[in-house]
């Protein structure tokens, strides 16, 4: 049985940071209802495509027009039968639009209300649009990463504020509240702003700057490269090793098996980590990233090899743990995706069945919530579900 089977999701959003949290609670075993606008109408939602998200595994899709009364009074009803609701409209649009946290407590107070936004519900920034990027900016992370050929702030290989600020931040909230539900015998708000999870994993450098006063940038402190112990270098077949060799003794391993001892002793000498530095970027060049992985990766020196995607779906340790599932499109066929891998989930899985886009769970929504046959056909005679 999946840890939180049994729950019920309702989630306004369709991608970004609520997506991602919806995605995780799924793979917990919570049923997710994703609410679209109806298409009748004209409404615009963003569509991932077919594969992102998990391909919509675990989850059922409605479509009904906010706008109207009684569409709204449809998503009062919903709201009644679940546990949780997740929206991601610009601080302030949910009340507006009558679907706030005031105006769906009032007919569940238990409801756990999760507002995702970048920046949050209230402050200077609040109103201000962005995606990843902005809030990795920010936050201070974009600032602290290392640098590209003309010397700016790279741009990062996954959507840490999203994943991990947002998605994660909201998921990690909403079972907390969750969890202190049955204590406090009522449902509660969850201001989720993106950019305060990325303060959240900025919080050493932070702390370290509010208490000393010490600033954090690229190569100026250990774990942003300042030592020759803790980075990224290039092999001969122009792939690289990532370095992480921060207690003594694994670098004197690693010091060891490249014939360098003499610099064991001066890891943390600051005086010479440019020597080391080019030392150690000159002996990784003398073989093919793989040979040194098999020479380095399990001998206690924390260096492995930097993998691209595709070498992730094919790399050994991954496939022994299950890391894949089957799934299968009635329009794209047969392909792979990344199974529920976070810690608590069942990675063994049958193959999931893509829903084809444009298909609803109307019926089965709304009948386990209450209505009869008679109400859902007129709700979609009149336009207000599809």
């Amino acid at each position: 049985m999946s840890l939180l089977q049994g729950f019920k999701v309702l989630d306004l959003a369709s991608v970004g940071p609520a997506a991602r949290a919806s995605r995780i609670l799924a793979d917990y075993g919570m049923e997710v209802i994703k609410v679209a606008p109806v298409a009748s109408k004209g409404a615009k939602q963003t569509e991932p495509v077919y594969h992102a998200y998990g391909a919509g595994r675990g989850t059922k899709r409605i479509r009904v027009d906010l706008e109207s009364a009684a569409g709204k009074e449809a998503i009062y009803r919903l709201a009644r039968s679940v546990d949780v609701m997740i929206e991601s409209f610009r601080p302030g649009v949910a009340q507006r639009i009558g679907v706030g946290y005031e105006q769906i407590k009032a007919h569940n107070p238990r409801i756990v209300y999760c507002s995702t936004s970048g920046y949050g519900q209230d402050g200077p920034c609040a109103q201000w649009a962005g995606h990843d990027i902005n809030y990795l900016a920010m936050g201070g992370f974009l600032a602290c990463s290392g640098r590209d050929a003309a010397g700016r702030p790279a741009i990062p290989g996954a959507t840490v504020a999203d994943s991990a600020g947002g998605g994660m931040q909201a998921a990690m909230s909403i079972m907390a509240a969750l969890v202190q539900l049955p204590r406090r015998g009522e449902g509660c708000y969850l201001d989720v702003a993106i950019t305060d999870g990325v303060l959240n994993l900025m919080s050493l450098y932070i702390d370290e700057y509010l208490a000393t006063g010490v600033d954090t940038a690229p190569e100026s402190a250990l774990l942003t490269g300042k030592y020759a112990c803790y980075g990224v270098y290039a092999t001969r077949d122009g792939k690289a090793l990532a370095v992480g060799a921060i207690e003594t003794r694994f670098f004197a391993n690693l010091c060891r098996l490249l014939e360098l001892d003499q610099y064991a002793p001066l890891q943390y000498d600051t005086a010479r980590q440019r020597e080391i530095k080019a030392a150690l970027s000159e002996a990784f060049l003398g073989r093919d990233r793989d040979e040194w992985t098999a020479l380095l990766a399990g001998a206690n020196t924390c260096v492995t090899p930097v993998l691209g995607i595709p070498e992730i779906v094919a790399n050994e340790h991954f496939q022994a743990r299950r890391t894949f599932m089957a799934a299968h499109h009635p329009e794209h066929g047969e392909f792979r995706q990344l199974a529920p891998v976070l810690a608590g989930n069942e990675r063994e899985c049958a193959a999931h069945e893509v829903r084809p886009a444009g298909r609803t769970d109307t019926d089965a929504v709304f009948g386990a919530a209450g209505f009869s046959a008679a109400e859902i056909a007129a709700l979609r005679t009149a336009g207000v579900v599809e």
